[in-house]
């Protein structure tokens, strides 16, 4: 339960102090998501619940497809722009 809690901040010190990289929002986005999967599963464990783990494969589903996007989005603004600065998105 430590390592996800872990997780967890590193994920939310990720999106609070990299506000200029777009690469590493994702990223810290994708480790708060596995967290809270992981969350879910040691739920699991200690309850013997098995809609936990059904929970937890639509979570990583939607980690999926939302890191499959958002990489899809910065490489055609990437091909438009030349660059993926936050700073020139807006």
């Amino acid at each position: 339960m430590i390592v996800a809690i872990l997780l967890l901040l590193l994920g939310v010190l990720g999106i609070v102090l990299n506000r200029g990289h777009l690469i590493i929002m994702l990223m810290s986005i994708e480790l708060i998501l596995l967290a809270a999967s992981f969350l879910f599963l040691i739920n699991s464990i200690i309850t013997d619940a098995l809609i936990e783990q059904v929970f937890t494969i639509m979570v990583l589903t939607v980690a999926a497809a939302e890191s499959s996007i958002g990489l899809a989005i910065m490489v055609a603004y990437y091909r438009i722009k030349g660059t993926i600065a936050i700073k020139s998105l807006n």
